[in-house]
């Protein structure tokens, strides 16, 4: 039957790659030498950046991560723990302007057992939600649907992001 299937051909992938070694090397270390648009990144601190997950969860997924790789936060020094979390708030001021989310997921999985896409650098993740967005698709079909293509997402977060940052009193 036609509603047994759902086409997510840009899963195709992550699915293939998942779980091998990047040829290239760490994604977070390669990430930004990059253009920002072609990297998803939505913002660049002095010690870290905030990119949209070109795999996410849920439209609007963004990571934060710092430019040195590390493991884990206890590695972090004073200096990057404070640009990452300024990063990550100011990635929810962009969220919460464009997208309007009813709540979020913060988190970060520290090893490839607890579900770490990037092992070996750490990054948080976060994940903005919508009440009712819990439905059979995720939690029955394994299957994720987004309402956007991703550089649409992109261009409107980095937007919300400057309207932000235009605003801070820094």
């Amino acid at each position: 039957m036609p509603w047994d299937m759902l086409w997510a051909g840009w899963r195709s992938e992550y699915i293939v790659t998942a779980g091998e070694p990047d040829a290239d090397g760490c994604l977070f270390c390669q990430l930004p030498a990059g253009d920002d648009e072609e990297t998803l990144i939505l913002e660049r601190g002095a010690f870290g950046f905030a990119v949209l997950n070109r795999y996410p969860y849920t439209t609007g997924h963004v990571m934060v991560a710092p430019y040195r790789h590390i493991e884990g936060p206890a590695e972090l020094n004073a200096d990057e723990q404070a640009d990452l979390w300024r990063l990550l708030g100011n990635a929810m001021d962009a969220i919460d302007t464009a997208m309007h989310p009813d709540g979020y997921n913060l988190g970060a999985n520290l090893g490839r057992v607890a579900g770490a896409g990037v092992p070996g650098h750490f990054h948080l993740h976060l994940v903005p939600r919508w009440s009712g967005d819990a439905n059979f698709m995720t939690t029955v079909g394994d299957t994720r649907v987004l309402p956007e293509d991703l550089t649409v997402t992109w261009a409107r977060l980095r937007a919300a992001s400057s309207r932000a940052r235009d605003a801070s009193p820094e």
